[in-house]
């Protein structure tokens, strides 16, 4: 009994010394560095930041600490989300067909219309911020995830929905945009398969190029307002600057990055503009509203003809309708008001459970969100249902109204019963 006493002693001994080593060792070993420059407007020297306030990742949503945050996913009356929701995944013949010479730069053009107001677009949303963009001879994938969780090896939320479209019917990809570090944004796996097959040009903020290069993934990096080159394209007559490049400009909006926890915002998180002939494509990433300037930068751009706005995982206590993180459909209509986009598409809710509103709550609060405010043209899609993309139009939305007025709108049964 003795020696049990000893034996038990000693294995006691070792757990505590082996915590007490792993605290230290671990969050050194889980900080990475990706990123070294000059200070700057959102860069201090060591970390990023949002310039216009808020330091999101230093504490989960809906207050309290993180041991809290886990707790209460695990513990609390979330609304029930289904096991699996049925996908249609989008067939090789439903998505845009290429001209059928594709081999340089220049082919883009061959195709284009005189009037480059009709230049087709399609889009296919894949799932969460997933969505295949497509013009004649040239396919924009935005932070690419076919992956079945959100987290490292097999940690994380589930996917409810299939990928809208299968891997390997995916079209050549030309262009990746990645816009953070978050691991249901940034995915090695898929972004390697991409990379060894089509070798796209991907382009991402300061910090997330330095992960890619770790998996053997080649990636651009830019600053916010810097701007990638795509592609030259030649004369078109009937655009009036004559020659024109493709191009990814890099832009502000309102988030944090973590892969690792202690890694916080050791890169940089961002949204994009990419200029293309027949009106401008705007994918917003992940983002908070932040102080709510960084749509009308984007359209000081150019007129946007498609916007990917986010508008789930905004609810991480019950009532809540947006976090400093994430834009909820309230302020996901106004960012929309503020890009003066003809058309959009809401992204970010009905793949992976990250939050506690419930599974149809994103759509429906957009909707009635959509019908107090006057709005038009920011319609929920089916995952894996390409959609034609209306030509970019001379839209005059309504001014949006101030928050007291859309709230007294939306304080109705229907809405309050939401969750």
């Amino acid at each position: 009994m003795h020696r049990i006493f000893i034996l038990t002693g000693k294995a006691a001994l070792f757990v505590v010394i082996a915590a007490l080593l792993l605290s230290v060792i671990v969050p050194r070993y889980l900080d990475r560095i990706y990123y070294r420059g000059p200070a700057s407007g959102h860069y201090d020297g060591e970390r990023f930041f949002n310039p216009d306030g808020g330091d999101e990742g230093s504490r989960p949503p809906g207050g309290g600490g993180r041991l809290g945050f886990l707790w209460r996913n695990l513990t609390d009356d979330r609304p029930i989300w289904p096991d699996r929701v049925p996908v249609r995944q989008a067939s090789a013949a439903e998505l845009m067909p290429l001209p059928a010479s594709t081999a340089s730069a220049s082919s883009a053009t061959a195709a284009m219309p005189a009037d480059l107001r009709a230049m087709p677009m399609r889009a296919t949303w894949i799932g969460h911020a997933s969505v295949l963009v497509q013009l004649p001879a040239l396919n924009i994938l935005t932070d690419p995830v076919w992956r079945t969780n959100t987290g490292p090896a097999f940690l994380g939320p589930t996917r409810v929905a299939a990928p809208g479209i299968a891997f390997d019917t995916l079209p050549k990809i030309d262009l990746v945009l990645v816009s953070h570090a978050h691991w249901d944004h940034l995915d090695l796996g898929t972004l390697k398969r991409l990379w060894d097959r089509d070798r796209p040009l991907i382009v991402t903020s300061p910090g997330n190029d330095a992960i890619l290069r770790s998996a053997g993934i080649g990636a651009v990096a830019a600053d916010w307002g810097r701007a990638v080159t795509v592609q030259e394209r030649p004369r078109v007559d009937a655009a009036p600057d004559g020659r024109r490049a493709i191009r990814v400009h890099v832009t502000r909006n309102h988030h944090w990055s973590s892969r690792w926890f202690t890694d916080r915002n050791r890169a940089l998180w961002s949204s994009f503009v990419v200029e293309l002939p027949g009106g401008n494509l705007f994918f917003a990433g992940d983002t908070g509203l932040g102080d709510g300037r960084w749509p009308a930068e984007a359209a000081r751009l150019g007129p946007i003809r498609l916007a990917l706005i986010p508008i789930g995982a905004f609810r991480f206590v019950p009532g809540q309708m947006a976090s400093d993180s994430h834009i909820g459909p309230v302020q996901a209509a106004q960012a929309y008001a503020g890009l003066g986009a003809s058309s959009a598409i809401p992204i970010h809710w009905g793949t992976f459970r990250l939050s506690y509103e419930g599974y149809r709550t994103p759509p429906d609060l957009l909707r009635a969100t959509l019908a107090c405010t006057g709005q038009t043209g920011f319609d929920p899609v089916a995952i894996g249902r390409p959609v034609d993309v209306p030509a970019l139009s001379a839209r005059t939305a309504p001014p949006f109204p101030d928050s007291a007025t859309v709230a007294g709108c939306l304080d109705t049964p229907r809405v309050r019963a939401m969750r």
